[in-house]
């Protein structure tokens, strides 16, 4: 299974849905990488589709390898360099892949085969399944067997359940009990991109999180999912409520999983014209690891330190270490 970041800084994930303005411009991903004060960890583009013909997989309403997507996949590229995960989100709102894929096993394999092959295409991180559908247990049990098999113990393996269904199994979109997956095959999961909006959950405050806790999830393990503007639907919470909301779950849980944002292209405050800015909140309400680092080594050397290069054998000056410049960067909508 995936390390998990948890352990050094709570996670920052985005989706990356809507690629393309209306006009047919790219809305680009590289100011989440250029823009200063950003500490995302993972991008999850979205949707991937496995339709009716198993040859005709879609990310959209467009095949993968279609054109317009070349300088986005170019960029998810530029983003796997600079230390951010990339991986891919298979269903959604849009239902039909997992019932393809949970059938007997020459249909699986027919349909299974083209997704396998786009993972490796495009050397995705890892894969996100958003179960929207009525799926057996039997059948994500398969599905989760076959990808660790097929890419590793490196590779990603996240789901997407809404919050309810992590505390009643009869408030779920996906079919199958999360609780009874997490026993099954929990070593396997990475974390649970955990959809606190539509009326599914409430970030507001941290009730609904530490009733998950309570249940027995590990808070590493649950990162609270966020709409990133009140226009991707209900359940949008402002940042001056959310601010003391993660604080307190962070001194809760000191593993605490961090937070996924749905979706990228028009988050707050920054909007269409600036929507790498809700990154930027969420990288200081969780707290920058960068800006800690450079703070810490502030304190410990708050008393003066003398280099004299004329002085044989003396102390050797050392190179800051991280030391990162930025410089500035900038509908299809099947839902999530």
């Amino acid at each position: 299974m995936a390390s998990s970041s948890a352990s050094t800084r709570p996670r920052i994930v985005i989706y990356h849905q809507t690629t393309h303005n209306p006009d047919g411009s790219l809305i680009s991903i590289l100011p989440l990488i250029t823009q200063p004060d950003i500490s995302l960890t993972h991008i999850i583009v979205a949707a991937i589709h496995i339709n009716d013909d198993p040859d005709k997989l879609t990310l959209n309403d467009h095949p993968p390898s279609d054109p317009r997507y070349v300088t986005t996949w170019a960029e998810l590229r530029i983003a796997q360099a600079s230390d951010i995960k990339v991986m891919g989100m298979l269903g959604g709102a849009a239902k039909g892949s997992y019932a393809r894929l949970d059938q007997d096993q020459a249909t699986f394999e027919t349909y299974y085969g083209p997704l396998y092959d786009l993972i490796r295409e495009r050397d995705l991180d890892g894969l996100d399944l958003d179960v929207e559908e009525n799926m057996s247990l039997s059948g994500i049990v398969r599905l989760i067997d076959r990808l660790r098999a097929d890419f590793g113990p490196d590779f990603i393996i996240t789901l997407a359940p809404v919050a309810a269904a992590l505390i009643d199994v009869r408030r779920n979109l996906s079919g199958f009990d999360y609780e009874t997956l997490e026993v099954m095959r929990g070593k396997q999961i990475a974390w649970y991109n955990t959809q606190f909006y539509c009326g599914w959950g409430d970030a507001s405050n941290p009730v609904m999180y530490e009733i998950c806790v309570a249940r027995g999830w590990s808070p590493e393990k649950v990162v609270i999912g966020l709409v990133t503007t009140p226009d991707n639907g209900p359940g949008w919470v402002p940042f001056e409520i959310l601010k003391p909301t993660l604080a307190l779950l962070r001194r809760q849980f000191p593993t605490f999983g961090g937070v996924m944002g749905w979706e990228y292209f028009n988050g707050q405050p920054g909007g269409k014209a600036r929507p790498w800015e809700w990154a930027q909140r969420m990288t200081e309400l969780l707290g920058n690891p960068r800006i800690e680092k450079t703070q810490n080594a502030i304190v410990q050397h708050s008393e003066p330190i003398e280099i004299d290069p004329d002085v044989e054998n003396g102390p050797k000056l050392e190179t800051p270490q991280n030391f990162e410049y930025y410089s500035d960067g900038s509908i299809e909508d099947d839902g999530n």
